[in-house]
């Protein structure tokens, strides 16, 4: 099993009901973090009572630019981990994803947040370690080597300077994790990463799309 903070709620410990909170492109993805500024009473209000309860908040993206429309089926819990009141009204906070949803059910609620029951269970993987499971007995060792040079030549691109001796020495997941946010795609390339069951596939079909939206060329490291 996956290393996580003894604070972190296991696969067993997740809740029957999650408030969520639809943002466009604000996607987490499980052990990564999200920094959030939140001011709408309602999204307070979802704040607080989470706090009272597991600290966990739903984070999923609408259809479309409009946060109050459909949403995508799946989205990914993350926990609060860390929680600051600013003076002006607003709450700073972190977020660290840990175990993907699909929503089985929206209920009511007078908080004016929205509510659902989650369906977890396709996703106990998001507790395996992504190194070590079951999924990864043939893991291709080249895959974090192409991953790497296409985000070079990427971050070259965009003039962004970055200690490549200490992000190599990241496991595959936490270099994932520490880039995803830092690249520019589409909301719905975004979602297709989410929804990809192993972490092996996610990389790829990420440094494909970075090697095509953004023409890059592989790089010597």
């Amino acid at each position: 099993m996956k290393k996580i903070s003894p604070f972190m709620q296991t696969f067993e410990q997740l809740p029957n009901t999650l408030p969520i909170f639809p943002l466009n492109n604000a996607v987490v993805m499980p052990g990564g973090h999200l920094p959030l500024n939140i001011f709408e009473t309602r999204y307070l209000n979802m704040l607080q009572d989470a706090m009272q309860s597991h600290r966990l908040i739903g984070m999923i993206q609408p259809l479309d630019k409009n946060n109050d429309s459909e949403l995508y089926q799946v989205g990914c819990a993350a926990r609060v981990t860390r929680y600051e009141e600013t003076n002006d009204g607003r709450i700073e906070l972190s977020l660290t994803g840990l175990c993907r949803f699909e929503i089985q059910e929206k209920l009511e609620t007078m908080r004016g947040y929205r509510l659902i029951v989650p369906n977890w269970s396709r996703f106990n993987i998001d507790f395996e370690d992504s190194e070590d499971a079951k999924y990864y007995k043939e893991y291709d060792s080249s895959v974090k080597s192409n991953f790497i040079s296409a985000l070079q030549s990427y971050f070259n691109q965009t003039e962004m300077k970055l200690d490549w001796e200490v992000l190599e020495k990241l496991s595959t997941e936490n270099l994932f994790n520490a880039l995803f946010y830092f690249i520019e795609i589409a909301d719905a390339d975004k979602q297709m990463l989410l929804e990809i069951d192993n972490l092996q596939s996610r990389i790829k079909a990420l440094t494909a799309i970075i090697e095509s939206n953004f023409k890059v060329t592989q790089v010597s490291h």
